[in-house]
């Protein structure tokens, strides 16, 4: 027997807020980093729809204090469950080192190639420090 499968939207209380800068991106994000911001790597994922307003947030992973592990798969299945238009990647950097690394340039480029498939953009990617930010949307053409 197959199991039955439903096209749905379910009603949340995630906050929906339009994001149309890189600043607005990153204070609403950085509102999911707790206080250790400076300790340990994290991946988020922030979920918008056409009109560039939030649908969802999730952490994609967390790592140690030089790095986390990013699955592509994991990305792109909440890219298809959710339908989202665009999306924002995130991560820290518990150094304080707001430079991109190579690591974070390549994930970002397999990100975009993957979330091209689903008709999806990544619109940014936020590195962020305990005092401050990077985008990729401002520094590159994504």
């Amino acid at each position: 027997m197959t199991p039955e499968i439903q096209l749905k939207k379910v009603k949340t209380d995630f906050p929906k807020v339009k994001i149309t800068t890189s600043k607005a991106a990153e204070e609403f994000i950085r509102r999911f980093y707790a206080d250790d911001i400076g300790i340990y790597e994290s991946f988020f994922m922030l979920l918008l729809n056409r009109a560039n307003s939030t649908v969802g947030f999730v952490k994609i992973s967390q790592g140690g204090v030089a790095g986390t592990y990013v699955d592509v798969k994991v990305i792109a299945k909440y890219i298809a469950e959710t339908m989202c238009y665009g999306v924002i990647l995130a991560h820290n950097h518990p150094s304080g080192n707001l430079n991109p690394s190579q690591q974070d340039k390549d994930i970002t480029k397999r990100i975009k190639d993957m979330a091209a498939f689903f008709d999806c953009q990544v619109l940014d990617h936020i590195i962020l420090s305990e005092e401050g930010y990077y985008s990729f949307a401002d520094n590159f053409n994504l």
